[in-house]
């Protein structure tokens, strides 16, 4: 199997990837047209990426049936594409969340400190330690969480050690659910905004997600109070941050940025670090050496499923409800042509197969065929696949929704 990597990527998965049969194809810089060349000229089946966007002539350039981002997001890949062809989109989540988490804590107390400040001032030459004795601490302070995923999960005993009650929102968040991971549920992000006096988002982007943090969450914050984003700038408005810092003393810890450069480095829009109370890092979230193994590992462990079995675990784009209304259950002798003959009939019937599944019992004489359809089979086409093979033992329609 051709593995297209396309992105930095561990050589330790490199090599794990070849040492499973995988033929490793490495182009991390390959983008744009370059990449949809490498993806049509190369055959690769699979398509690894980090940050590189995937888009829809990458997808239609050649045959790939898997693409994997090798971190938790994948909003890079044009999903509605691979879905359209087929092909399955897999991510790496909870790879790099203690990552994430410990540079959203690094954050906050770089906020609190001022520590980007003091070392600017010490790297001029310049002793102003009256001015940098002023911070709050953190202690007793709390730290409100929008998103409680693998990452916001992780900042929870963090700021448990640092003595920080944790409150905390979420769309599936329940009460019984924050009780066991020891925060205050509260009912809208508003609501923490209100109450903390240090705010970390932490939500995957998806449409509901888009502009989730506005002018209404800033309005409900406290002034001066702590703002932290390491998930996705989209999540925020800019503009609405940029208000609050100026006219509400609001300082931000950010490593995600709208206007953030295509590829490792070039020129970046000052923007709201021409506010001092504004501090940011350059997207280096999951950028560390412990996030990168376990990521590649886990990257790894998806292609080799996926040659096993034909299936990739942590797929994003698979439908969350088929569209099929029946299930016809199929008991058979195992033996050569029997489902053709019964796909032939329900093809002859017009109607569609949305799902199958084939398990053979022990000894390999028998099987049954499970065949979602998208609709109920008449009385004449199951007596057509009834005469159709003599190898068929008894057969059955099910509604799903009784199954159910």
């Amino acid at each position: 199997m051709k593995v297209l990597v396309a992105d930095k990527f561990e050589e330790s998965g490199r090599s794990s990837l070849q040492r499973i049969g995988c033929e490793v194809l490495y182009h991390p810089d390959a983008k744009d047209d370059a990449l949809a060349d490498a993806i049509r000229e190369t055959g690769a089946e699979v398509l690894v990426v980090r940050s590189t966007k995937v888009t829809r002539a990458m997808l239609e350039a050649g045959g790939l049936a898997l693409v994997i981002r090798a971190g938790a997001g994948y909003n890079t890949i044009d999903v509605e594409a691979a879905s359209e062809r087929g092909i399955s989109v897999a991510n790496c989540p909870g790879k790099n969340s203690v990552a994430v988490a410990e540079l959203a804590f690094a954050l906050l107390l770089a906020l609190d400190r001022r520590i980007p400040d003091n070392v600017a001032d010490l790297r001029k030459g310049v002793w102003n330690k009256k001015e940098y004795s002023k911070a709050r601490g953190l202690f007793g302070s709390t730290l409100g969480l929008i998103g409680v995923g693998g990452i916001g999960r992780e900042m929870i005993p963090r700021a448990r050690a640092f003595g920080m009650p944790v409150v905390a929102w979420s769309r599936s968040l329940t009460t019984e659910r924050a009780r066991e991971i020891g925060v205050e549920r509260k009912e809208t992000p508003e609501e923490v905004a209100r109450t903390a006096d240090a705010v970390s988002v932490h939500v995957a982007l998806k449409p509901e997600t888009k502009g989730l943090i506005g002018a209404a969450f800033f309005a409900a914050m406290k002034p001066g109070a702590f703002f932290l984003n390491t998930s996705r700038a989209e999540v925020v408005d800019e503009a609405a941050l940029a208000k609050a810092v100026s006219e509400r003393g609001i300082r931000a810890g950010l490593d995600v940025f709208a206007a953030e450069p295509a590829g490792g480095s070039g020129s970046f829009p000052g923007g709201l670090f021409g506010d001092h109370r504004v501090i940011g890092t350059h997207h280096i979230g999951a950028s560390t050496d412990q996030a990168q193994e376990a990521i590649s590992a886990e990257t790894v462990r998806i292609v080799r499923e996926y040659m096993e079995t034909g299936r990739a675990p942590n797929v994003v784009n698979l439908a969350r409800k088929s569209p099929a209304t029946h299930l016809l259950v199929v008991r058979h002798f195992d033996r050569v042509g029997v489902l053709a003959a019964v796909f032939d009939e329900i093809k002859a019937a017009g109607i569609n197969v949305q799902e199958t599944e084939n398990i053979v019992f022990d000894g390999a004489r028998a099987a049954v065929a499970r065949i979602h359809l998208n609709q109920a089979p008449a009385p004449e086409t199951l007596e057509a696949i009834r005469r159709g093979s003599s190898d068929i033992i008894a057969m059955s329609v099910v509604p799903l929704e009784e199954q159910a």
